[in-house]
């Protein structure tokens, strides 16, 4: 590959791309959603994301969602399906830069926070770029960026499972164009404290851009989600992207929206990477009518809560260390081979994930229903024993 990519070249190697996700699904499948093990890639014939499970704890998605008002909204919606989404992106783009609190030359839509992820790969892992981020974490970006030749630097994650910011602080280096940090973590669900995130956010800022990926904040209370985010340093004008996703809380992970809020400069240099009109009408509505929709959220996060204290209680039990989450998904390591648990599971129509990190395996568990995480335990430990 060229030292440099001109914004011509990536078209074409874009193309490229899209010719072979075309031809070749299971390509696709490798560079978006792939495997994080060992254990998954010799199971791949029965990928992760596979539907073919009556419990899906393998995609953090919210097991209550789109709300009613959400889908009243689609329905209603269906009538416009003739028509280009143009006025309705421009309304959500409002919508949603008066509930950040900014302009919307600052705010920019995209296919779920992942498709924006990709732009930001592609924007600042050109010419070899380095991106920088904790480990494990959401892979997305970063593996995207390789496809153009970007180089990822990795920094493990504390005992804790957290983001280790005072380690990350200390791999930044002149050629560190991208610094990439997730509160909470995916796949840890770790929350690291914004009075360590928001100095280091800011410090690093002003050596290279810092992409702040917020999907799972609003797990959180309101007065805390207030305290972690970073928008606060958009604001202020700092080298620093927010993005957030409909995928998660808000249910709609299978109509493919989300945003990002950063300065207008880096919304230009990062949206030119963006093919086409992602988003479709019904997908729009949806998102207009979750933000509005306080009540479904509160609902949501108080049984995410309780079906993942249940789960909490198991691992206690068990005397297993595992990050305390604040999201709808929990890390703890294998008790047995990673891959005879997805098997087993599998066999009992239950998915969920199984990562590498520091030379062992991990399960990264979904939180689904009470019901289905009761089912999840007894069914685990049936698998383990």
């Amino acid at each position: 590959m060229k030292a440099r990519l001109s914004r011509r070249d990536w078209f074409k190697s874009s193309i490229a791309l899209t010719a072979g996700l075309t031809i070749g699904p299971m390509f696709a499948d490798r560079l978006l959603a792939g495997p994080v093990s060992v254990a998954e890639r010799q199971l791949w014939g029965t990928h992760p994301y596979s539907p073919n499970g009556n419990i899906r704890l393998n995609a953090n998605e919210n097991p209550y969602g789109p709300s009613e008002k959400a889908n009243e909204a689609i329905v209603q919606n269906m009538r416009e399906g003739n028509r280009y989404p143009f006025q309705a992106l421009s309304e959500l783009r409002k919508i949603v830069a008066e509930k950040e609190g900014v302009d919307t030359d600052h705010i920019h839509l995209g296919a779920g926070s992942g498709s924006i992820l990709c732009q930001a790969g592609v924007a600042f892992g050109l010419d070899s770029g380095e991106i920088l981020s904790g480990f494990p974490t959401f892979t997305q970006m970063m593996d995207y960026a390789k496809v153009f030749n970007a180089k990822w630097d990795k920094v493990n994650l504390n005992d804790n499972l957290e983001f280790d910011y005072e380690a990350m602080a200390a791999r930044v280096n002149p050629k560190t164009r991208l610094v990439f940090v997730c509160n909470p973590n995916n796949p840890t669900g770790t929350l690291v404290d914004p009075s360590i995130v928001s100095p280091f956010c800011q410090e690093i800022s002003k050596k290279a851009l810092v992409y702040s990926d917020e999907a799972y904040l609003e797990f959180l209370e309101p007065e805390m989600q207030k305290k972690v985010t970073n928008v606060g340093l958009v604001k202020k004008g700092m080298n620093v992207v927010v993005s957030r996703t409909f995928s998660k809380i808000y249910g709609l992970a299978g109509l493919r929206i989300g945003y990002i809020v950063a300065r207008p400069d880096l919304i230009k240099k990062i949206s030119q990477y963006q093919m086409g009109i992602p988003i479709n009408q019904h997908a729009i509505a949806a998102a207009k009518a979750s933000l509005g929709d306080t009540e479904f959220m509160h609902l949501s996060r108080t049984k995410n809560a309780a079906a993942r204290a249940h789960l909490e209680g198991y691992l206690s039990q068990k005397g297993y260390h595992y990050g305390k989450s604040h999201t709808n998904f929990m890390f703890f390591p294998a008790p047995i081979n990673g891959k005879a648990i997805l098997s087993g599971m599998q066999q009992k129509k239950i998915l969920m994930r199984i990562w590498d990190y520091q030379d062992r395996e991990w399960c990264r568990v979904s939180i689904g229903t009470l019901d289905e995480m009761k089912q999840f335990t007894q069914a685990f430990d049936e698998v383990i024993s």
